[in-house]
């Protein structure tokens, strides 16, 4: 328990750590208090290292380091209890990590090692081993372990190396060492030899960054030499390269004199103070000074060794290495090497880095490259006249975006690229920066907007106000800030739709965007992005009508016949919507008048052309049937002048295909398009016409296809009024004949769905009038056939491989019946009688108790709105025991989805005469289940319930149980969880507190349609069942008692052929 509190108190620090310092020192105190008192068990200094190591993995080892005490008495006892340690023991290996990291303090001490050393013997007669030897020894065997413990091996060997007595007397053999472990481990594949190699890699690293230059330059080449012959480039381990590349780097600095580029460029001082407080002839006097050190270290000669030229070819590999720690670490050492060379050579580093940005290099290359540029231009490396070759580069980062089969690589490129903007913002003037605000600022901006991933939204917004902030010359950076913010463009459908629309009402982005968009975004391999970048266009024509006018609809229309399937999907959808916010932003003049003739020939010929080049076939095909529609829906919302053409025929000719078509979504997206289309060009006195459609939609219910059925339900269900008027009665048969299971569509789940919604639709569409005849609305009998369809739906329980399909349908109902119930409350609640209303709501929360989450969820939202609906539901029994058991204000904030909330609402409606069956129906179900946490939920519901009951009411619930099961045999949807469930009850004691007389009426009756229930029953989970039940009933007494024994002899005894 101690632990997991530390542990959960440290992950609030963990991005503050900082915020730790004050107490550290208590913190270490306390916890090392307890590891040096040697009279402590060895398990509780463990537990005090492994406290001492989640703090540590919180505020990092080089800080907790400080707080270490390192004294020369901690010295011995550190390396002891290191010492007894073993280095493979999986369980304290924190332990090893703490001591060591802790040993990395104290041999730091400013006394010689030899000093320390004893002359007095061992138990064995033996001379104690100086210490400097056993301190290499001990880390030597920690660098080729495998876990933690290595780093912090590395880390000690690294520092005690540093000193002048070790270096003076150890640092050539341990080199040799090394040296010869790095040979041995390159040419083994084996675990722990691998372990060894990382050791030694991590170890000369440290060891050229803490070591003096004059102590170690002398065996660099030795150790270049020996890596590059190892070539760990090639090694399949990211950590072996990350280190090599590490310890390259670290070569080259220790090659090159470490000295500052006097020709590198300089932005104002570090201190905002000095920048402010400076005056106009301190500036000039120090401009002078730069100028003449710059003159005089010009003049200074550069010593660069010949190794130099292998050291940055490498680093330069490195930034195309598959792993981004690699190429991290490269960039790094490229600025820092960068920065020791003279100009001319640095600038052809530059020159090679610069050669990363070509269509041959991969990915990888230019993420390197993009993190290489911004570790120059950070350390002032880049100059000025390099920025004409470079921002060109930078922009086309910030885009970078390969297809690779379904998905795309490049977001890391974008998000390093938004990184080097956000480096040069820091390191550059603005007078330098000024030619190219327009470039870095429109892109930055698009990238923020449109970019698929949210982590390079987020970095482009943060460049572009790090740029607003340091440059101060981007146009409405302020503006735009503060409402493109971090936040805001952490929502994609925000970005697209809102954000977009805001920015480009500043006319310098407006161009940009909309380009970016119709060049970039209508291809994009997410179809999701299409469709957006679509909806974003509809969004931008009234800021720039003309623009999408003159290049947005004409550059597109060509692309939607052209080969590339994104592209073609993409420039359907954004035509259909720049066209349809043409006629919005300009509904005073006609769209030919908008479009001109030419325009609007080439949205005739659009769908012909497709169909006649076989686009709707094939791969593709789908997308093109849902793309086509939507562009129908679009342009018929425009009313385009196509009335009594004959391309109305082959748009309804599609819709109709789509709405045959195997895919739901292609049937969704015809259903979508026939209200406007029908509304747009069957709305002209033509009966006939209208007659026709209806009449074939109707005929396709019989087919014997559940996909076509499923899509002229929901065909006929989008028809506006005008199309239903007179033939109402027809499609409401239809629709509930097609609801009607037969032999062969038993199984036709989906179609009853479809049906039900589209009956739904309907009754929305035509509207109640009690008066009516029936033609245009629906009358009294018919909304009642309506409410039987309803209520007959909500029991179909159809099963098949997927599981309980018949959910589809009773999730359909409820919402159905709560629309129409709505519906007749508006016109003439007459309509619904006491009978009709308690059949609802007992159905209501029958689904609301049963086992499968979604549909309890709806069923408990479609209960709560008909309770409190406005009008009121008339007739409501039990209402007022209902608004008390549900209170309006708890009911509207709880997730019914959630069975530890739901069950024990609805339990509590057993105590209601009118709920209880079907309450107990849905428990059943759900208590006798097979879902863990659903069982436990509603058994302890329904268990706590019980026991809050009276004798008189157990016995009224064991009756309705009874009544249950005997309406239910055979039906093993409900008798095999109502035999769990009764075995839970009676496992529990429920029934205990009831006498002989009182329950041996449920005993007799449990026992009598058990064994009527079982009898020649195939199913094994319904036998076993029972078996458990009739061993519960062995504790009443009476006639059960000597029944139940019998009972389980039918079941375990097979009966004997005769003769």
């Amino acid at each position: 328990m101690a632990q997991e509190r530390l542990l959960f108190i440290m992950d609030e620090y963990q991005e503050q750590p900082h915020l730790l310092d004050p107490h550290l020192e208590l913190l270490l105190t306390q916890l090392l208090s307890i590891a040096r008192d040697t009279n402590n068990p060895p398990g509780v200094i463990h537990e005090a290292f492994k406290y001492l190591y989640y703090v540590t993995k919180v505020r990092g080892y080089k800080i907790i380091v400080r707080y270490m005490p390192h004294e020369v008495a901690d010295l011995e006892p550190v390396l002891e209890l290191l010492t007894k340690q073993d280095p493979q023991d999986v369980e304290t290996w924190e332990t090893r990590y703490m001591l060591l990291i802790w040993l990395s303090i104290v041999v730091m001490i400013p006394f010689d090692m030899v000093k320390l050393d004893s002359n007095a013997r061992l138990e064995s007669g033996d001379t104690r081993r100086p210490i400097m030897d056993r301190i290499l020894d001990t880390a030597k065997v920690y660098l080729c372990v495998q876990d933690k413990s290595l780093d912090a091996a590395a880390y000690l060997v690294s520092r005690f190396m540093t000193r002048p007595d070790v270096k003076n007397k150890k640092m050539a053999e341990f080199i040799d060492w090394a040296l010869t472990t790095l040979h041995k481990a390159n040419n083994s594949p084996t675990i722990m030899d691998m372990s060894s190699l990382c050791g030694v890699l991590m170890t000369v690293a440290g060891l050229y960054k803490h070591g003096k230059r004059d102590d170690i330059i002398t065996y660099a080449p030795v150790i270049f030499e020996k890596l590059q012959a190892c070539h760990m480039e090639n090694s399949p381990n990211s950590v072996l390269r990350k280190y090599a590349i590490k310890i390259t780097q670290r070569f080259g600095l220790t090659f090159l004199k470490a000295k500052v580029a006097a020709w590198r460029y300089q932005r104002g001082n570090r201190s905002l103070a000095e920048n402010l407080s400076q005056n106009a002839l301190s500036t000039k006097t120090s401009a002078n000074l730069v100028h003449e050190q710059i003159e005089a270290d010009t003049d200074e000669d550069y010593d660069i060794p010949d190794e130099m030229e292998d050291i940055i070819e490498t680093l330069l590999d490195g930034l195309k290495d598959k792993s981004t720690i690699v190429r991290w670490s490269a960039a790094k050492g490229i600025g820092r090497v960068t920065g020791r060379l003279p100009k001319e050579l640095a600038d052809e580093v530059v020159g090679s880095v610069l050669e990363l940005f070509t269509k041959q290099e991969s990915d990888a290359a230019w993420h390197g490259g993009c993190l290489t540029l911004a570790e120059l231009g950070r350390r002032g490396l880049l100059l000025p006249e390099r920025l004409a070759e470079v921002v060109p580069v930078v922009i086309r980062a910030l885009h970078y975006d390969e297809k690779r089969g379904n998905f795309s690589i490049g977001a890391n490129v974008r998000d390093a690229a938004c990184y080097v903007c956000w480096a040069f913002a820091r390191a550059y003037d603005p007078q330098e920066m000024l030619a190219y605000v327009h470039q870095i600022s429109s892109a930055l901006v698009i990238v923020s907007l449109f970019d698929r991933e949210v982590n390079v939204r987020r970095a482009a917004s943060a460049a572009f106000q790090e740029n607003v902030g340091r440059q101060g010359s981007f146009p409405h950076g302020i503006d735009i800030l503060t409402t493109v913010d971090y936040f805001a463009v952490g929502n994609r459908n925000q970005c697209y739709l809102d954000l977009s629309v805001f920015v480009a009402k500043f006319a310098e982005y407006t161009q940009p965007i909309i380009d970016h968009l119709i060049e970039v975004k209508v291809s994009h391999w997410d179809i999701e992005m299409r469709e957006l970048t679509s909806k974003a266009l509809h969004n931008l024509t009234s800021l720039s009508m003309e623009y999408i006018l003159s290049k947005g609809i004409p550059s597109l229309l060509p692309e939607c016949t052209g080969i590339d399937l994104n592209l073609r999907h993409g420039s359907i959808l954004c035509v259909s919507e720049m066209v349809a916010a043409c006629a919005i932003c300009d509904s005073s003049r006609k769209l030919l008048d908008i479009l001109g003739s030419e325009g609007i020939e080439g949205l005739r010929q659009l769908v012909p052309k497709l169909t006649s080049t076989k686009l709707f076939r094939g791969l593709g095909g789908e997308l093109m049937r849902k793309a086509s529609c939507h562009f129908i829906s679009r342009l018929s919302e425009s009313h385009i002048p196509f009335q009594g053409q004959d391309i109305i025929g082959i748009w309804q000719e599609l819709l109709n295909d789509c709405l045959l078509h195997v895919q739901t979504d292609v049937q969704q997206a015809a259903k979508d398009a026939l209200p406007a289309f029908t509304s747009e060009f069957y709305n002209t006195g033509d009966k006939n016409a209208q007659a026709t459609i209806i009449e074939k939609y109707l005929q396709q219910l019989d087919c014997n296809v559940e996909t076509t059925r499923m899509g002229y339900s929901l065909a006929l269900g989008s028809l506006p009024a005008f199309m239903l008027y007179g033939k109402l009665d027809l499609v409401l048969q239809g629709l509930m004949k097609c609801m009607v299971p037969g032999e062969k569509t038993k199984q036709w789940a989906g179609a009853r769905r479809d049906a039900v919604r589209a009956i739904s639709s309907v009754c929305q569409t035509v509207g109640l009038d009690a008066k009516d005849d029936g033609k245009g609305c629906l009358n009294v009998n018919s909304a009642l056939q309506v409410y039987d369809c309803y209520l007959k739906a909500l029991t179909d329980y159809t099963l098949d491989s997927r599981g309980d399909v018949g959910a589809w349908i009773r999730e359909a109902s409820m919402n159905a019946l709560k629309e129409l119930t709505s519906l007749v409350i508006a016109y003439d609640a007459s309509i619904l009688t006491p009978t009709l209303v308690e059949t609802i709501f007992s159905s209501l929360v029958q689904q609301a108790c049963e086992k499968i989450d979604r549909t309890r969820a709806i069923a408990a939202e479609v209960f709560i709105a008909l309770l409190y609906h406005q009008p009121e539901v008339p007739h409501i029994p039990h209402h007022t025991q209902l608004c008390s058991a549900f209170p309006k204000s708890d009911a509207e904030k709880i997730n019914w989805l959630v069975p530890k909330v739901t069950f024990p609402m609805f339990t509590k409606l057993l105590s209601l005469e009118k709920y209880r069956y079907s309450v107990l129906l849905g428990l059943t179900v759900a208590v006798g289940g097979l879902t863990e946490s659903l069982v436990k939920h509603s058994g302890y519901s329904l268990i706590n319930y019980l026991n809050a009951q009276s004798s008189e009411a157990l016995q009224v619930f064991l009756k309705t149980v009874v009544e249950i099961f005997r309406d239910h045999l055979k039906v093993d949807r409900v008798i095999v969880p109502m035999l769990n469930m009764v075995n839970q009850l009676l496992t529990k004691g429920i029934f205990f507190s009831l006498s002989e007389e009182e329950s041996r009426y449920f005993s007799t009756e449990i026992v009598t349609l058990s064994k009527h229930e079982i009898a020649r029953s195939k199913n094994p989970q319904k036998v076993m069942a029972a078996a458990d039940v009739f061993c519960e009933l062995l504790q009443f007494q009476g006639d059960t008692k000597k029944e139940v024994p019998h009972s389980v002899d039918d079941i375990f005894v097979p009966s004997l052929p005769k003769g």
